[in-house]
C-alpha cells in the first residue's frame, strides 16, 4: 500500500501515525508492515512520539517483530545491509524511554547484542544504530535489574572497547561507565579489571599532557575509574596510572588556582589517599613538599569553609570539605609515621600546627548544628575526622573537646538509637563500596579510640560519664558482639567490629580502674558482666581472636573483683564458664623452650600466643593481678585452677626452667596467683609443695611463697 508522506501540521502526524499503528496490527504480509514501520520509525526518529503513542505502537508491534528485525539478514532491495537491524534498534530506543519497558526481559536479553553493535566497525550509515544503543544501555543502566544485567552481560568491557577505539559516540561510553561504576564498582572491577585499567591508563596519560581546561574536567572523571580493590599498586599500568597522577596534580597544585580549578584536583587526590594511602606519592624531597601542600591546602580550604559558614555557599562545598578531610586523615597519619616516613620531622611540625587549627574550625562548626541537621551526611564526615584527630592527638584543643563532648555523645546516641536513614554519597562516608546498600552511620565507631583517651583523664571522664557514655557503650558492646558472633568463624582480617569492641573494652577498663563507685552501683555495667561471662567461653577457642579474647578476659576479671556479690557471679554456671576459659588464657600463655645458650630450657611465650604478645602482653599481666584479686571472693575458683592442672603445670615450669630466663615482672604475677591459690585451698598447697615448691620459690625470690607454703 502507498502511505503518504508524513504531514508537517502535528495534528496530521497525529493522524497518519495513527493509520500506520492500523496497519501495523493488521498487516496481511511483512512488506505492508515493513512500509508502515518506515513510517512509524520516521516519526520517532523526529521525536514526535509522546508516551500515549509510544504505548500504541509497543501494543501493536511488541518485542516480537523489533526481535526479528535485530535478527534478520536479509535487507529490501537497494537497501543498506543492516537496514532492519537499525529499524528495529530503532523501535527498542523508542521502547526503552518506557522505564517499565527498559527493565522487560526482552530488553534486557538483547544486551550482548546492543554490545556487539557498539564493537562493529561503524560507517556513516550506521551512526544513528550506535546512538540509539546508547540511548538503550542508558535507559537499562537506570532499572532496577539493569546494573547487574549490564556488567554480568560483558557491557563493561563492550564501553570500555569503545571508548579506547574512540569512534561515534565513544564519550557517551564513558559517561555510562562512569554511571555503572557509580552503581557496581566492585562487580565491574572484579569482572573486568583489564579493560577498566586500560581506560585509565588513557585517562590519566590525557590528564598529564593536557595544558587547558580539560585537566579540569578530568579531574572530575578520574575519580570514578580508581578502584578501592584491586589495589593499583598491585600490578605495573596500574603503578605507572599513579605516577602520571601525581605528576598531574603536582603541576595543577603547584599553580595559582581558582576555587573551580582547585577543588577538582582536592576531590581527585582524596580519592587516591582511599584507594592508596599515601603510597602513590614518591619518597623523596618533591614527594615530601607534595604531601605537605595537599594537606596544607586541605587545611585551608576546611578553614576558609567552617570558620565563617555561609548557608547557601557552605551547601556547594561540602564535597570538596569532605575530601579535605580525607587529606587530613592522611596528614594525621603521615606524621605519626616512623618508618620510612615521607615528611621531615620539621614537616610533621608544621603540619600539626596547620591541622590543630583547622580541627578547631571542624569545632567551632560543630558547635553551631541545629537538631534538624543531625541527619546531614557532612555532619557525620565532620565527626569522623575530628574522631581521626582525638585518637592521635590527645593534648591540643583539650578544652574545646571537653566542652564538645556532650553533642559528640548526643549525636552519636542519636544515630545508634534511630539508624541513620542518610547515606553519604561523600566520599569519605565509608572506605568499602556498598554498592547502593543503605547502611545506619556509625559514629560511635570513629569515637571510640578518643573516648578510650579521654575516659584516662579527670575532666572529660566525668563529662562522658555525666552525659550518659557508658550505658550507650554498654549498649553498643552488646550489638557489636552479636554483628561479630553472625559474621563468618573462619580467620580473616581484623574487621572494625572487632576492633571498636577491644577498644570499648579499653574504654572499660579505664573507668574501672578510675570509677570503680560507678561500676558498683550502674546496672549498666552488670548488663556487661553477663555479656563478658557469656563471651569469653565462646572466643577463647577461635585463635584468630586472641587479642579480642584477651581484652574481654582481663575486663571481665577486673568487674567480677568489683562485682564479686552479684547472683550473676556468685556460683553460677556463666561464671564458672567463664572462669574457667579465664584460666585457660592465663595458664596457656608460657611454656617451656630449648635455650642453646643456656643450661637448661628458657621460658618463652607460647607459639600460640607470640604474634599477638605485643597487643595482649599488658592485658595479661593485668589479668593475673585481677584474678589473684579474685580467688579470695570466690570459694570455687581454686578448684577451677586444679581442674585445668594450673598449680601442677606453673610448678613444672618453674622447675625446669633456668631461673634467669624468668624476668622479674613474670616472678610478680606468677606469685601473686600461687600465693593466693595456697592460701585459699589446702589442695592447691599440697600439689605446689608436691612439686618442690619450697625449694624454687626460694631460688626465685618468691619471699611471700615460701612463706605461705611454710605456714602450718
Amino acid at each position: 500500500p502507498r502511505f503518504p508522506a508524513m504531514a508537517s501540521d502535528s495534528a496530521d502526524r497525529h493522524a497518519t501515525l495513527k493509520r500506520c499503528l492500523g496497519v501495523l496490527r493488521d498487516a496481511r504480509n511483512d512488506s505492508e508492515q515493513f512500509a508502515a514501520l518506515l513510517l512509524v520509525t520516521k516519526a520517532v526518529r523526529a521525536g514526535e512520539v509522546d508516551a500515549k503513542t509510544r504505548r500504541q505502537i509497543f501494543d501493536a508491534i511488541g518485542f516480537t517483530f523489533p526481535s526479528r528485525l535485530l535478527t534478520s539478514r536479509q535487507p529490501p532491495a537497494g537497501c543498506p545491509p543492516h537496514t532492519f537491524r537499525a529499524l528495529g534498534l530503532t523501535l527498542l530506543a523508542c521502547f526503552c524511554t518506557d522505564p517499565e519497558l527498559a527493565g522487560h526481559s526482552q530488553i534486557l536479553n538483547k544486551i550482548p547484542t546492543f554490545n556487539d553493535i557498539l564493537l562493529s566497525p561503524c560507517d556513516p550509515d550506521s551512526t544513528s544504530m550506535v546512538d540509539d544503543v546508547y540511548q538503550c544501555l542508558s535507559a537499562v543502566l537506570a532499572t532496577a535489574r539493569g546494573p547487574r544485567e549490564l556488567v554480568t552481560k560483558g557491557t563493561v568491557s563492550a564501553l570500555c572497547q569503545a571508548y579506547l577505539n574512540g569512534g561515534p559516540g565513544s564519550d557517551r561510553a564513558l559517561t555510562l561507565l562512569v554511571g555503572l561504576l557509580a552503581l557496581a564498582e566492585a562487580r565491574c572491577w572484579q569482572r573486568d579489571a583489564p579493560q577498566l585499567l586500560a581506560v585509565l591508563s588513557k585517562l590519566s596519560g590525557d590528564f598529564l599532557q593536557a595544558e587547558d581546561m580539560t585537566k579540569f574536567e578530568l579531574c572530575e572523571v578520574l575519580p570514578h575509574f580508581i578502584p578501592l580493590s584491586p589495589p593499583l599498586t598491585e600490578n605495573s599500568q596500574g603503578s605507572e596510572c599513579l605516577c602520571r597522577l601525581y605528576k598531574g596534580l603536582a603541576d595543577i597544585l603547584g599553580s595559582k588556582l581558582s576555587p573551580s580549578q582547585r577543588d577538582p584536583a582536592l576531590k581527585l587526590a582524596a580519592s587516591l589517599v582511599q584507594a592508596c594511602g599515601a603510597e602513590w606519592i614518591p619518597a623523596g624531597s618533591a614527594g615530601s613538599k607534595f604531601l605537605a601542600l595537599l594537606v596544607n591546602l586541605a587545611c585551608v580550604e576546611v578553614r576558609l569553609t567552617l570558620e565563617e559558614p555561609d548557608p547557601v555557599e557552605m551547601e556547594g562545598k561540602k564535597e570538596v570539605v569532605t575530601a579535605c578531610y580525607v587529606l587530613m586523615e592522611m596528614g594525621i597519619q603521615e606524621c605519626l609515621r616512623e618508618e620510612n616516613p615521607l615528611l621531615e620531622n620539621v614537616q610533621k611540625m608544621q603540619l600539626l600546627r596547620i591541622m590543630e587549627e583547622a580541627f578547631g574550625a571542624v569545632i567551632f562548626y560543630l558547635r553551631q548544628v541545629k537538631q534538624e541537621e543531625l541527619q546531614d551526611p557532612f555532619i557525620f564526615a565532620s565527626v569522623r575526622v575530628l574522631g581521626a584527630w582525638m585518637a592521635e592527638e590527645t593534648s591540643s584543643l583539650k578544652q574545646e573537646i571537653c566542652e564538645l563532648l556532650p553533642f559528640l555523645v548526643d549525636y552519636a546516641r542519636k544515630l545508634f538509637k534511630e539508624g541513620s536513614p542518610a547515606v553519604s554519597c561523600l566520599p569519605q562516608a565509608e572506605l568499602v563500596s556498598t554498592e547502593g546498600s543503605a547502611l545506619p552511620q556509625d559514629a560511635l565507631r570513629f569515637l571510640l579510640p578518643g573516648f578510650c583517651h579521654l575516659t584516662a583523664e579527670d575532666r572529660p571522664r566525668d563529662i562522658l560519664i555525666s552525659e550518659g557514655a557508658p550505658a550507650l557503650l554498654c549498649e553498643y558492646f552488646l550489638q557489636q558482639w552479636e554483628v561479630l558472633t553472625s559474621e563468618s568463624s573462619a580467620p580473616a582480617p581484623l574487621t572494625s567490629t572487632e576492633m571498636s569492641l577491644q577498644t570499648m573494652c579499653g574504654v572499660f577498663l579505664n573507668l574501672v580502674v578510675t570509677a570503680p563507685d560507678l561500676v558498683r552501683r550502674d546496672k549498666t555495667f552488670s548488663s556487661l558482666m553477663d555479656v563478658l561471662l557469656k563471651s569469653l567461653p565462646l572466643l577463647l577457642p577461635q585463635k584468630h581472636h586472641l587479642v579480642l579474647a584477651a581484652n574481654v578476659a582481663t575486663l571481665g576479671l577486673m568487674m567480677a573483683r568489683i562485682l564479686a556479690g552479684s547472683a550473676a557471679l556468685q556460683g553460677a554456671q556463666s561464671a564458672k564458664e567463664f572462669f574457667g576459659a579465664a584460666i585457660r588464657f592465663l595458664s596457656q600463655a608460657h611454656t617451656a623452650q630449648a635455650d642453646a645458650g643456656s643450661d637448661g630450657p628458657a621460658v618463652a611465650v607460647s607459639p600460640a600466643y607470640a604474634s599477638a604478645w605485643d597487643d595482649i602482653r599488658e592485658l595479661w599481666f593485668l589479668g593475673m593481678q585481677a584474678l589473684a584479686g579474685c580467688i579470695p571472693l570466690f570459694p570455687w575458683l581454686p578448684h577451677a585452677a586444679l581442674q585445668a592442672r594450673w598449680p601442677e603445670g606453673l610448678s613444672q615450669l618453674l622447675s625446669r626452667v633456668a631461673p634467669a630466663s624468668v624476668g622479674f615482672e613474670l616472678i610478680t604475677a606468677f606469685q601473686a596467683v600461687l600465693v593466693e591459690l595456697a592460701r585459699a585451698s589446702e589442695q592447691c598447697r599440697a600439689v605446689i609443695l608436691s612439686h618442690h615448691g619450697t625449694e624454687w620459690a626460694n631460688l626465685y625470690g618468691m619471699a611471700a611463697l615460701e612463706q605461705c607454703l611454710a605456714e602450718q
